[in-house]
């Protein structure tokens, strides 16, 4: 069945924060969700539930569990016990939790900047030491990527005075785009093991892939990660449904797994009842069709962003993500040869009317940067590039 991924779905007067946050003018490319329709299925589901009338306390469902354990089968070939899933309302939620049940204060958590700015307040939240151990940045003519120094990540491992208790792991990564190999996750893996570290691994971004990119959850390397591994999976970047926060927490060792359960009742944490039914849906496998189209859509707007900064922004570099609907794009080197002064997003939304996420907002590598969601009809995305590339001109 054809989806519409061009269709322009007006979002300005839903109280959407990608689309109020800003001037009216200004076109919103930050927020990590998508500008399309979710799923028919998830929709006709959720319409069910509202139109029986009543929306009453609800525990999560059984099959939602097995739904959730089926898809790590038919995915990955992973053996996920449904009593291991335990939903959260949201993975922000999930990684503090999962930081919380092995840590105590002053103990370390390392984090890979420029990651996903909410990894970088679980040791504020938590009162833990955080420990950064930078990606490195290799950069060609018109683009980069992003590779793991392994001197750096093994110096960063107690750094600080404090023990490493914790490592936050972003698989896809966000806003890079990668998603890292098997080579790269077992010697992350083994690191983690010899040092005793829980490895609490944020995988949202997990189903969607950019071309022929496959993911690898790093808790299927061996059961000795598995025992030492919480997942964190949820349906709502890929089948965008993130206002409904709901997630999961895949959590195999059963001590670990009590730990976790005990947490999310101190905190009487609850899930949202219809993201459960979105859940399940997502992950029964009913809406895969949709699936597959959008991933193509998604690698069809990568390649137009890639091509377009090669073509059209000389002297900008963006990440080639390979799974993501986020670019990653380098104005540093550019501003700094015009002497423009202040970040790319003030720089952008002041010249272009288009607003991107500020690349110092993700930590440590993130300074000049700009992250560009392009998970939007492509007539909306093309004029969101034209006006970037109408802000370059004026200082050419």
């Amino acid at each position: 069945m054809p989806y519409n991924f061009d269709q322009i779905i007006d979002r300005r007067h839903t109280n959407s924060l990608k689309w109020t946050a800003y001037p009216a003018d200004a076109l919103p490319m930050w927020v990590a969700d998508m500008d399309f329709s979710a799923p028919p299925s998830i929709l006709d589901a959720l319409r069910r539930a509202i139109d029986h009338g009543v929306l009453g306390y609800e525990f999560p469902r059984r099959a939602l569990l097995e739904a959730v354990a089926g898809r790590m089968e038919r995915l990955y070939g992973w053996h996920v016990d449904p009593d291991a899933v335990i939903p959260v309302p949201g993975l922000v939620t999930g990684f503090n939790i999962a930081a919380a049940i092995v840590s105590s204060p002053g103990d370390g958590i390392l984090i890979q900047p420029p990651v996903y700015f909410p990894f970088l307040k679980v040791s504020e939240n938590l009162g833990l030491v955080r420990q950064d151990a930078p990606l490195r940045a290799v950069k060609r003519q018109h683009t980069l990527r992003y590779e793991v120094d392994f001197a750096i990540f093994e110096q960063a491992i107690h750094s600080r005075g404090a023990r490493t208790k914790t490592f936050l792991l972003c698989n896809p990564h966000n806003p890079t785009g990668n998603a890292y190999d098997r080579a790269t996750l077992e010697r992350m893996a083994e690191i983690a093991l010899r040092e005793g570290m829980l490895i609490c691994s944020d995988e949202i971004h997990s189903e969607l892939l950019l071309g022929d990119t496959r993911h690898i959850p790093i808790a299927t390397l061996s059961p000795e990660i598995e025992a030492q591994s919480i997942t964190l999976v949820a349906a709502s970047k890929t089948f965008n449904v993130a206002g409904l926060f709901t997630g999961f927490a895949i959590v195999p060792n059963p001590e670990l797994r009590e730990r976790y359960k005990h947490e999310v009742e101190r905190l009487t944490l609850h899930t949202n009842s219809l993201g459960q039914i979105a859940a399940e849906v997502a992950f029964s496998g009913a809406c895969d069709d949709w699936l597959e189209e959008l991933k193509a859509y998604l690698t069809a707007n990568r390649d137009l962003v890639v091509n377009f900064v090669r073509e059209a922004l000389p002297g900008i570099r963006t990440t080639v993500p390979e799974a993501t609907y986020l670019a990653w794009l380098d104005f540093g080197d550019w501003m700094r040869e015009r002497g423009i002064s202040g970040s790319p997003h003030e720089f952008l939304l002041r010249e272009g009317k288009v607003v991107l996420n500020e690349g110092a907002a993700f930590g440590a590598g993130g300074e000049g940067f700009v992250r560009l969601n392009f998970g939007c009809p492509r007539p909306m995305l093309e004029e969101g590039l034209e006006r970037i590339a109408r802000a370059v001109r004026r200082y050419r």
